[in-house]
Parts: C-alpha cells; structure tokens; sequence
C-alpha cells in the first residue's frame, strides 16, 4: 500500500479545499481522507507531498511512438516511459508507422506491446483508411474490438470528404471518434512556416490559415448534418478555433485539442533563431495573435484537451537545413511544465481548475466510454495519479530524457511547475 500524504486534490472537475491522504492498496485508490484521519497498518509506504496538489493520471491523446517501422525515432518502450516520467499515465498511439496501423493485427500489436512495457498505458488509434492512402475504410469494428481508441489519417488530412463522412457515420454506433488532423493539402502542399511576416522575409512557402479553417469548417458541416461527435486536433489559428466555438454554442458534436508549442511559441522563434529547424512542426507556429486566442479559447471552456503532438525525429533527420528538415516536436516530458510555466508567466489569470481539466477529464470524454473514469481522481477507481507542484522550478535537460529524441525548443530553459510523482494501476517505477 502507498499513502500519498498532505496533498491538495484535484478530482478532474474541481480542486478540494483542504489537504488530504490518499491510499493506494494495488490498482485502486482505497481512500481520499483528510489528512491525518486514516488508521495506517504496517507495510504502508508513506510518501510526504505537503501542499501539491494530486489529479487523475494525465492524459494525452495525441503522440507518436513510431512503432512499427520507425524504431530509430522512437518505440513504444522508450515513449511509454517518456509519458511516465512527463507525468502521463495513459496516452494514444498514433497510426501514420510504417506499415501504418490499418488493421485488427496491427492494433493488437500496439496494444500488447504496450501492456509489456513499462511506464503509460498505451491505447492504439487506428488508421481511417487501408495505407492511410485515403482510397478504402479500414476494419474499422474489428479494429475496435481488439482495443482501437480513436481513427486518424493524422500526419495528413482525410482528403476525401466521403470517406471522411463514412468513417463518421460508421463510427457513430461504435462510439469511436474520428480525430481529424486540420488541413487543406493543396493549400499547405511543400509548406514550410506560417504564411505571413515569416514566409514574407525567408521566401519559404507559407501555410496560410485558411488551410486549417477549410478542413475544421468541413468536420463542423458533417458533425451537424450527422449528429456525430468529431475531434479536431492540433488547432493552430484564431479563425479555426473561433469557428470552433460558434459550432460549440450551436450545440455541433466537436471537440479540439492545442499542443504545448502553438501555445507558447509563434513564428518569430524560427527568425530569431536563424531558423532553426527545432522549431519546424506542423500545423506550423502561428502569430502571438493566434496565441492568444488559443489562450482566451482555453479561458473560455472551447478547447477540450491539451495533447502534445509529440514527434520524435532522429537528431539526422532534424539537423538539416530548414526547407529539409522534418516536422515535429518531442514535448513528452516537459509538456507539462511548459503549460503550467507559461500559466504561471501569464500571472495564473486562468483558475487552475481549467488548466488541469486539459490533462484529465477533458482528453478522457474524447476516448471511448469505457475510458471516461480514467479522467477522475475518486474511492474505487484507477490508481493513475500524477502530482504535480506548480511552484518547482527546474531546467530542461535532454539528457536525462527516457526518449529517443532529443531535440525540444525547451531544452536548457528553466520552467516552474512540475510533475513531481506519477502511479499507473498503483505502480510508482523508480
């Protein structure tokens, strides 16, 4: 048994008032008391974690582990045990691997290796179409039933609006989503940093807003028309996540997430830095416009999750000129601290409660309803706990990463606010 003692709680809605003690006796929280009120029997592990405050496992639905076929970026035993040490307790395998994983065999793969790992649980997201060539569904009622989350053409759009409105549809009674990564691709074809003052001075070719819009419009129009949830990812821009919002006060089924990086860098970080390609992702980094929206977007109850994006490159891949480098961010274990860090630089006007919701119960009601009770920190349930101290300051340092990628635009910088212990099913790994 582990008692976490003194903590504030976090119960995925709202933060208790008062410290308490929380008992852990295998993979279930036995009690949540005020401190000092349990009657402890020998054996108890008593960790002292005065004042911080503890929350349901977090959760992130968006990372790239790029197994199979990409094992030199990262595999699902180092990223698991990134998200662990992040602070996650469950996260969402993404299917663009090589093969991509587009059918039933390839989902249970996913799955059994991660239950064989340590660190976060691994849930698989499948492919929508056979390939990801956007020509044919995939299995996708097999697929589910051997563990598939959510289904994603993520790394491109669904191109064909058909089939993203089949896969919709066919997904309706399985209460599976579709989590569409937002995207014209002819717009964005051989796109390179935000159109804009960036594009403008580099002559690289710029990936306007627009690209981002057309595609959430489009997911807007069929979730209203069919009445079936759809989650939109990596939102980037105002006009994206405004129109977000309308649908939302229009009552349309649509839930969205934003990534640590469009929250806190704009494009201005790839001139200063000489561009840099550590700062290359896609959707590429917007305006400090964008990024206020995004920040009254969360203020305001639009945004559903936080999820990180994370995409591990080999450092051959990323230390190329700009123009060839590979898009994408490994955030895995320092996302945390960089939202509770730039929370904290914007005079924490936002009640924490909210921040925190993105991690939890947010991302949990977009995964399937077997799911929902990971979101929530309560007697009898999970014990996926992550504790987190807003006031610890430490630096980034890649070094000490369990990933394979080492290459982050917050490496070396000094952040306040950090998850401090994180149990999975009660296991603290050390």
């Amino acid at each position: 048994m582990i008692l976490l003692k003194g903590v504030r709680v976090f119960d995925g809605e709202h933060l208790r008032e008062g410290l308490f003690d929380i008992l852990v006796e295998g993979k279930k929280i036995e009690r949540i008391a005020p401190k000092g009120s349990l009657s402890l029997g020998d054996g108890v592990k008593v960790i002292d974690l005065e004042g911080k405050i503890a929350c349901p496992g977090f959760i992130d639905i968006h990372v790239h582990l790029r197994e199979p076929g990409g094992e030199w970026r990262e595999e699902i035993k180092s990223g698991a045990l990134a998200a662990y040490y992040g602070g996650f307790t469950t996260i969402v395998a993404m299917p663009n691997t090589n093969p991509p994983i587009d059918s039933p065999e390839l989902v249970r793969f996913v799955k059994l290796t991660g239950e064989s790992v340590k660190g976060a649980r691994v849930l698989p997201s499948g492919s929508l179409s056979k390939g990801r060539e956007g020509k044919e569904l995939t299995e996708m009622r097999r697929m589910v039933n051997e563990g598939a989350v959510l289904f994603t053409e993520d790394g491109s759009p669904t191109v064909r609006t058909d089939l993203l409105r089949s896969a919709m549809l066919y997904l309706k009674d399985l209460g599976v989503r579709v989590m569409e990564h937002p995207e014209d691709p002819y717009l964005s074809e051989n796109g390179q940093v935000n159109e804009g003052r960036v594009s403008a001075l580099s002559g690289l070719k710029g990936i306007p807003s627009s690209s981002e819009l057309i595609d959430v419009e489009r997911c807007i129009i069929l979730s209203r028309e069919l009445d079936v949830p759809i989650h939109i990812t990596h939102v980037s821009t105002k006009e994206a996540i405004n129109a977000i919002r309308k649908a939302k006060e229009e009552g349309v089924k649509v839930t969205c997430d934003v990534t640590p990086h469009h929250l806190t860098l704009d494009e201005e970080k790839v001139l200063e830095s000489g561009f840099d390609p550590v700062y290359k992702v896609r959707p590429p980094l917007r305006t400090r416009e964008d990024i206020e929206a995004l920040w009254e977007a969360i203020k305001n109850g639009v945004v559903d999750a936080i999820a990180t994006d994370h995409a591990p490159y080999h450092v051959d891949e990323k230390d190329l000129p700009f123009e060839d480098a590979s898009s994408g961010i490994a955030s895995l274990e320092c996302a945390v601290a960089v939202i509770l860090d730039a929370w904290d630089r914007r005079g924490r006007s936002i009640p924490l409660e909210k921040i925190l919701r993105l991690f939890t119960s947010g991302p949990a009601k977009v995964l399937p309803e077997r799911y929902r009770g990971l979101g929530y920190l309560r007697e009898g349930g999970i014990a996926d706990i992550t504790v987190i101290d807003i006031d610890r300051v430490s630096v980034v340092d890649v070094s000490l990463w369990r990933s394979k990628a080492r290459l982050t635009p917050w490496n070396g910088l000094s952040l306040k606010g950090w998850p401090v212990l994180t149990l999975v099913e009660g296991e603290l790994i050390q």
